[in-house]
């Protein structure tokens, strides 16, 4: 059969339209949106294909299944599954999908100029149209919902939020890796929102002033250890800038002790890198630009901590975000050691789950001498986040746990997701920092 004639433009309109079912969210309960949720999928995969065809790509003609026609409702139906108590945040998330990323294509393809650097598919005006678009529609409808919510979310949440998280889906979606907008969109949007929602108004203001009182010392000092990694040849010009900022925020929110740790994570990145570097070049597995760390890997593996540590001045939840924050440092400092020392001696290598052997190098690959290095390293971070006085010693068990989860977290995703382009090395790092917080959370909840 002949493939149909596809209409883009059509299809995105849509996508746009589809938005509009979120204003139901205002009047039903959870389990019935999922339900249309489900209907809504079983429509797409059996009926849309029939009377729409016009709408799937040449290359979705063939597999409906992969397609993003397919994984909107999918992603729908998981925002509501996760957000069940908060409808406004799946609003908000929804219509960031629906009409910002549905906007971004429009605009891009009519109007497109300024290409991103990282990504010349994606433009400045299609990222501004997702950013200004999504968080416009995404503020509507979380206020919309704010009535069915209890209790009633802050009305800065539903007015600024949902333009901070169509901020960052911008960003995401111009990451160059083949991860469906449907899916990438919606989940960074929905983790913003889900982060702000912890922010209590009344903290900001002494938040802000506290910060503000350490900040001169913590940019010279920051700047100044970002300069002797540049001279060190650790980090190119891009990293030490990204690195200072990173530095400067953990300084002014974790104190002191949080920034100790953030060092000591970064000397120990640096170290192992430089291991086994001879080896690592001949068998053409040495990190790029010789180990220096550029600003991807400065976010990757320390971006959620900073997140983290910002929280844990403006949330009531502080002792679980300083956790969260030690054990994101501790999960990206570790799994680097693991990697590092497995390349440089490992000799026999292995995916995870399957433990097929594989070369040195391989995406997602394990290594015994590697593995071993990684726990013991995670034992000595997580020791001296004890020692400084950022969590207590009954947290020890918690965060080797989840550094160790997220690692072997990553090594599944890098062997099924990163060959493909589904997943970069980058975002893969900074998926091992969260889900590393998130089971260091759910340890100490399990123990308490």
């Amino acid at each position: 059969m002949a493939a149909r004639r596809h209409d883009e433009h059509s299809r995105k309109l849509l996508h746009v339209a589809m938005g509009g079912f979120a204003l139901s969210l205002r009047y039903v309960a959870w389990w019935h949106a999922a339900l249309l949720a489900i209907a809504a999928l079983l429509f797409n995969l059996f009926v849309l294909p029939r009377v729409a065809g016009h709408l799937y790509r040449p290359d979705e003609q063939t597999g409906s299944a992969r397609s993003g026609i397919v994984l909107y409702p999918i992603s729908v139906l998981l925002l509501v599954l996760v957000f069940s108590s908060r409808l406004d945040i799946v609003a908000a998330a929804w219509a960031i999908l629906a009409v910002g990323d549905g906007m971004a294509t429009i605009v891009g393809r009519r109007l497109g100029w300024g290409a991103i650097p990282w990504n010349d598919g994606k433009s400045f005006t299609g990222s501004f149209a997702l950013f200004f678009c999504g968080g416009l529609a995404g503020a509507l409808l979380a206020g919309w919902c704010r009535p069915n919510v209890t209790p009633t979310p802050e009305l800065w949440f539903s007015v600024a939020a949902p333009f901070v998280a169509a901020l960052v889906a911008a960003f995401v979606e111009t990451i160059p890796v083949r991860l469906d907008d449907n899916l990438s969109v919606p989940a960074s949007a929905a983790a913003v929102l889900w982060a702000l929602s912890l922010v209590r108004e009344d903290l900001v203001g002494p938040a802000l002033i506290a910060m503000g009182d350490a900040a001169v010392l913590a940019t010279v000092a920051n700047v100044a250890v970002a300069w002797l990694g540049y001279k060190a040849h650790t980090v190119t010009s891009t990293g030490a800038v990204t690195g200072a900022v990173i530095g400067t925020a953990i300084a002014v929110t974790a104190g002191w002790p949080g920034w100790v740790l953030l060092l000591a994570t970064f000397l120990a990145a640096s170290i192992t890198s430089r291991l086994g570097l001879r080896r690592k070049t001949l068998l053409g597995i040495a990190e790029e630009r010789r180990g220096r760390r550029g600003a991807g890997n400065a976010i990757a593996n320390t971006g959620f901590a900073t997140a983290a540590a910002l929280l844990s001045v403006l949330s009531i939840e502080r002792d679980l975000a300083v956790l969260a924050f030690v054990a994101a440092l501790v999960a990206g400092g570790s799994d680097t050691i693991a990697s590092e020392i497995g390349k440089a001696w490992g000799r026999r290598t292995w995916l995870f789950p399957t433990f097929q052997r594989v070369a040195p190098g391989t995406s997602g690959a394990l290594s015994l001498q590697g593995t071993v290095a990684g726990i013991v390293g995670a034992c000595l971070l997580a020791g001296l986040a004890i020692a400084v006085g950022l969590v207590p010693r009954t947290a020890l068990l918690a965060v080797v746990a989840g550094a160790t989860i997220g690692s072997l977290a990553e090594s599944l995703l890098g062997a099924t997701l990163e060959a493909p382009g589904i997943l970069n090395n980058d975002m893969l790092n900074f998926l091992n920092t969260g889900i590393a917080a998130a089971a260091a959370i759910a340890v100490v909840r399990v123990a308490a």
